[in-house]
C-alpha cells in the first residue's frame, strides 16, 4: 500500500514557546549574571587573622550586584518578550 506524503492525518505542527530572539536575551542576561558572580568572588585574605578592606571595594559593593540585577532584568524581559507581535 502506498503511503500518503501530503501528512493529512498528523495534527498541527508543535510550536516552541520561545523564538530565537528570547533566547537571544536570555543568553545576555544569564552572561550578565554570570560576570557578576565572578567579579563578586575573591577578596579573601589567606590567613584568617589579617583583615583585607578588598572586600569593600566599589567593583564588590556596587558594579557586581548591579549586573546581576541587570542580567535578572534581561531575563524577565527574555520572558516576558512576544516575538510574533506585529508593530
Amino acid at each position: 500500500m502506498k503511503k500518503n506524503s501530503t501528512n493529512q492525518n498528523q495534527g498541527p505542527k508543535p510550536e516552541f514557546i520561545f523564538q530565537k530572539k528570547n533566547y537571544l536575551f536570555m543568553f545576555i542576561g544569564l552572561a550578565c549574571m554570570a560576570l557578576g558572580f565572578i567579579l563578586m568572588s575573591g577578596g579573601g585574605s589567606d590567613d584568617p587573622t589579617v583583615f583585607n578592606p578588598e572586600i569593600y571595594n566599589f567593583r564588590r559593593i556596587r558594579l557586581a550586584p548591579t549586573l546581576v540585577l541587570l542580567g535578572l532584568g534581561i531575563e524577565i524581559y527574555a520572558i516576558l518578550l512576544n516575538p510574533h507581535k506585529k508593530k
